[in-house]
């Protein structure tokens, strides 16, 4: 199945720890509430909250770009959403380069002349 942000699925837990629920959506996919996302306010067992074996509604918080691991939240379903979600939206990329440069990995010596030069252009040197 094809996730997206601001989905809303129904999922089953299946394993709690001290930070979190992990929740089983379908026979491939796990994701994890992390404990500030079970309920508003602060919960300081989440065994109290949660059972394994509980059927949940989950919201997709996040999906990580390189490992497609989900951030789920049960919190979220209380909260309208503040924008339209579609299934393209996505609300945190996470890159290891910054994406808008493409310097990928190179060395920072191979560019420093070129940044020094663009620097004292914005300053007016």
């Amino acid at each position: 199945m094809d996730y997206h942000i601001g989905q809303k699925l129904k999922g089953r837990i299946t394993g709690i720890k001290p930070y979190g629920a992990f929740t089983m959506l379908d026979n491939q996919v796990q994701g994890l509430i992390h404990i500030s996302e079970c309920k508003s306010g602060i919960v300081h067992d989440l065994g109290n909250e949660l059972e394994i074996g509980d059927e949940v509604i989950v919201t997709v918080l996040d999906i990580e770009q390189y490992n497609g691991k989900l951030s789920l939240s049960l919190r979220q379903n209380d909260m309208p959403l503040k924008q339209n979600l579609s299934k393209n939206t996505s609300l945190r990329k996470h890159f290891w380069t910054n994406n808008f440069l493409e310097y990928g990995f190179a060395p920072i010596a191979n560019h420093r002349d070129e940044w020094v030069k663009e620097a004292l252009q914005r300053i007016g040197k």
